[in-house]
């Protein structure tokens, strides 16, 4: 598959199917996300994988969705705000690049055939604290990741005169 393809490909799931993610798929979604780029390279990261039941339940407090308890795995992506790149004018760049790894993940989990999506509206607090976070690390996004139980719905984008001058 091409890169357009990929990205069209790539969508929020919402419903996950009872099936394991492989080691080997894993493991190749993880090393896309180990060489994203970042600010003057300063990788101001941290990917937590939670996979068994008890730290599954420790994410379901976080964010408690009845679809978002049907996913297999979950991703936490943190920054680590004293590894962080910071602008001359005070701008951090720890949330940017963080999400320049984040979508490298849902890209190669697409090619994987995995399904992803962002969460990002759940408790930071509380999972920082559940997962004993220290505090320089902030828990940013929370990835579910699994086999797809549900269909794409159609994109709605702008157009591309919209967006671009």
């Amino acid at each position: 598959m091409d890169f357009l393809e990929l990205v069209r490909n790539r969508y929020s799931c919402r419903a996950y199917k009872a099936l394991s993610v492989e080691k080997e798929k894993l493991d190749y979604i993880m090393e896309c996300v180990r060489l994203a780029p970042s600010a003057v390279n300063r990788q101001p990261w941290h990917f937590r994988i939670v996979s068994n039941e008890e730290e599954k339940a420790k994410m379901q407090q976080c964010y408690n969705r009845e679809w978002f308890k049907t996913a297999p795995l979950y991703v936490i992506a943190s920054v680590r705000h004293d590894e962080e790149w910071v602008r001359a004018d005070g701008k951090h760049h720890g949330d940017i690049d963080v999400a320049i790894a984040v979508e490298h993940l849902c890209l190669a989990a697409t090619k994987q055939g995995l399904a992803t999506c962002w969460v990002c509206n759940f408790d930071t607090a509380l999972c920082k604290e559940l997962f004993g976070l220290s505090e320089d690390e902030e828990p940013t996004v929370i990835i579910p990741i699994g086999y797809a139980d549900d269909e794409p719905k159609k994109k709605m984008r702008k157009a591309i005169h919209e967006i671009v001058k």
